[in-house]
């Protein structure tokens, strides 16, 4: 089980500001950062997918958390910096890599995660293979989104040798059919806007809070501990990837609804449905269009009942019990997704999204009262596809300071 202060490490991503030496128009952080990379991940690897190239989903989903973990452990040290040491102290370089990996070492959720964390950082593989390359662009194309957006409010002069690297930098991949698609403004950059948009949307809009979080960042969040929950769960291959993916885009159907918060989805019996169906209805509406073929269905499978057990079950969309997930519908070919650790894993971010305000002095009953409830349905729920939550949200509650049961 992953440890509260693993937990609490990666929730650090929404407090690392990025581009702090220039004006931003919006707050830029690492943890946004990374769900745009990783966004960009998937629909490289799709259109490459779908052009008869293998892709290596695994590599992707980790090393996209390995290399987050790094930037939360070196906060916002400026790419060329980085460059220049690696490239002229190459020796210094790897030992500042393994002052990263120690940072992580004591809370690490087991052995195997730091071995693969380890031979991330010292031992990359061959950097040209496809999966790499889709990671170094899906890298480079995020950045020039956030130079984009500082575009808007910065003088010319400040930006040009920025833009100069980063342009000369995804020169070389676009050999890859996303990026060519990117660069003409062809439709799947017109929903890469649409996936933006989760960037300025404020979650808990009704009540100040500390650190702030956006539905976008909570949302690579959320695919975090996921990854964390389903590796404790024993999840592995097809299985592992659905729930990643599953709860990386557990929210897209907000970049055409914008986020409504829980209470008021709550506020009647019959409220939730119509949300859902409504939801549905714009998801088709402004959002399918724009979705490539080579992934529409599959995102329409991850968002359609995002927190149910499910498999595909001759084509069609089948809820199971975890029993099932183990057993009956266990082949990849089923295409299983443990929905409801994707909703622990979001019940567990909204958690600490309230727990971390709290604890810096800026409270309201409106956090008060979520961070009690979650604590409630966990304390009565039991184990959740095979994990128990609770033991992990119990371990808030530290020596001193007031219970929360």
């Amino acid at each position: 089980m992953p440890e509260r202060q693993f937990v609490l490490k990666i929730f650090e991503g929404f407090s690392i500001e990025r581009w702090n030496d220039l004006i931003r128009p919006v707050p830029l952080v690492e943890m946004d950062k990374t769900a745009e990379r990783t966004v960009l991940c998937y629909l490289i690897g799709k259109l490459e997918e779908a052009a008869g190239r293998t892709v290596d989903w695994e590599k992707i989903i980790y090393a996209s958390l390995f290399d987050f973990l790094r930037k939360v452990a070196l906060c916002d040290i400026k790419a060329p910096v980085l460059r220049v040491i690696r490239r002229d102290y190459p020796e210094e370089y790897r030992r500042l890599n393994r002052w990263v990996l120690d940072q992580f070492a004591p809370m690490a959720p087991d052995k195997k995660f730091m071995d693969d964390f380890s031979a991330h950082l010292l031992d990359p593989p061959d950097t040209g293979d496809l999966t790499s390359r889709i990671l170094r662009a899906a890298h480079k194309y995020s950045a020039l989104r956030e130079f984009e957006l500082l575009k808007t409010v910065n003088e010319t002069r400040r930006l040009e040798p920025i833009a100069r690297d980063l342009y000369a930098d995804l020169e070389a991949f676009l050999d890859l059919r996303a990026l060519q698609m990117l660069f003409t403004r062809q439709r799947l950059y017109d929903f890469l806007l649409k996936v933006e948009s989760l960037r300025f949307q404020t979650r808990w809009n009704q009540t100040p809070r500390i650190p702030h979080t956006d539905v976008l960042g909570h949302s690579y969040y959320v695919a975090a501990l996921t990854l964390l929950l389903s590796r404790e769960a024993g999840v592995a291959g097809r299985r592992l990837y659905n729930n990643f993916f599953s709860a990386l885009f557990h929210d897209l159907p907000e970049a055409v609804t914008r986020d409504i918060i829980s209470p008021v989805k709550q506020a009647t019996d019959a409220l939730p449905d119509i949300v859902k169906n409504v939801e549905t209805l714009f998801l088709g509406q402004e959002l399918v269009p724009l979705m490539d073929e080579s992934f529409r269905d599959e995102l329409l499978y991850f968002t359609g009942e995002e927190f149910a057990n499910r498999v595909l079950d001759g084509g069609q969309m089948k809820e199971v019990s975890f029993a099932d997930l183990q057993g009956r519908y266990a082949g990849d070919s089923f295409s299983p997704v443990d929905g409801k650790l994707v909703r622990a894993a979001d019940h567990i971010a909204a958690f600490v999204e309230a727990d971390a305000s709290i604890r810096f002095g800026v409270s309201s009953a409106h956090l008060l009262s979520g961070r009690r409830k979650i604590l409630d349905i966990y304390r009565e729920a039991g184990t959740v596809n095979g994990v128990d939550v609770f033991s992990l949200l119990a371990e808030f509650q530290e020596p001193g300071q007031l219970s929360l049961f």
